[in-house]
């Protein structure tokens, strides 16, 4: 019997772990239709069907199961041998997709891409940016990142960036006529623009003050999905936003708006990588992670 080829196993493990081959071909970098055929083609080498196809769905078949249980140690095992072999090169080669949002994207642009890429030119860095949070695993992504405190407990995670806040921030000109908000519940008695998460569902306000916690629906009449927008609309005088800090510093130094509720927006845990501790760590991810450390041990020297 013929013997399927080493892209034929890894096709099928991708479309068998995601169950889809849409998700599967943007992990492998191929289209839709190549890997479609690379799967007919192993099923006709093998000469047994190992994916149930629905206009919906994919699933292994019950041949596909054990395929697939057998090809992960030998994969894996393949994997960490050519890292190691990449590590003896010194030279980390190959993708690394990273899921983040778009804040945690523009402080990677900023502070670790450029130099990192300049030093490993063999590596392909794929920065998705959205806002939902996602199985990392699942969606054939080797890293994520996101605010410390929304990381899954069973991810290894590396923190930098340090600590991050949310502002209450208004126009001056909003403000005319109007009296500030001196607690959160005020802000029922004011205009504001609202966010929209991406799964559909209306963000609620949180602040904090000592030990009391409070949650808000705020009022409004707009709802973006965006915090740079948000900014933009708070500075044209459309109502108070909550945004992170980050996005609206330029408009606070120049004055464009002013922060309401101060007292209550403590900072909190910023930015983390994380991945998932119980996988093969590629020689890729290593290197991206050694950029972050270096790069936070530089700034808090």
């Amino acid at each position: 019997m013929p013997r399927p080829t080493f892209n034929e196993l890894e096709a099928f493990r991708a479309v068998a772990t995601h169950r889809s081959f849409r998700q599967a071909a943007d992990a492998m970098g191929v289209s839709r239709s190549a890997l479609s055929h690379t799967i007919i083609a192993l099923e006709k080498t093998l000469s047994v069907r190992l994916l149930n196809r629905t206009t919906r769905s994919v699933s292994p078949t019950s041949a596909g199961q054990r395929l697939l249980k057998l090809l992960e140690p030998v994969l894996h095992d393949l994997d960490a041998a050519l890292d190691e072999l990449a590590d003896d090169r010194g030279t980390p080669n190959g993708p690394l997709r990273i899921n983040a949002n778009k804040a945690a994207v523009r402080w990677l642009l900023g502070h670790i891409v450029p130099r990192f890429l300049t030093r490993y030119p063999g590596v392909e860095l794929d920065l998705v940016s959205e806002g939902r949070l996602i199985d990392i695993v699942h969606d054939g992504f080797d890293a994520g990142v996101r605010l410390a405190d929304a990381i899954p407990q069973d991810m290894i995670a590396v923190p930098f960036g340090g600590p991050t806040r949310f502002v209450a921030v208004a126009a001056p000109a909003y403000l005319t006529g109007r009296k500030p908000p001196a607690v959160p519940e005020d802000l029922r008695h004011h205009i504001c623009i609202r966010q929209r998460l991406p799964s559909g569902k209306r963000y609620f306000w949180e602040f904090s003050r000592n030990d009391q916690e409070l949650v808000i629906d705020v009022p409004g009449a707009l709802s973006l999905d965006d915090n740079s927008l948000m900014v933009q609309a708070a500075a044209n005088g459309l109502g108070i936003a909550y945004v992170p800090e980050s996005f609206a510093r330029d408009e606070l130094r120049s004055g464009q708006l002013v922060t309401v509720l101060t007292d209550w927006c403590p900072s909190i845990p910023g930015l983390a990588l994380y991945y998932p501790g119980y996988r093969h760590v590629p020689s890729t991810l290593r290197a991206f992670i050694d950029a972050i450390r270096h790069h936070e041990h530089s700034a808090g020297a």
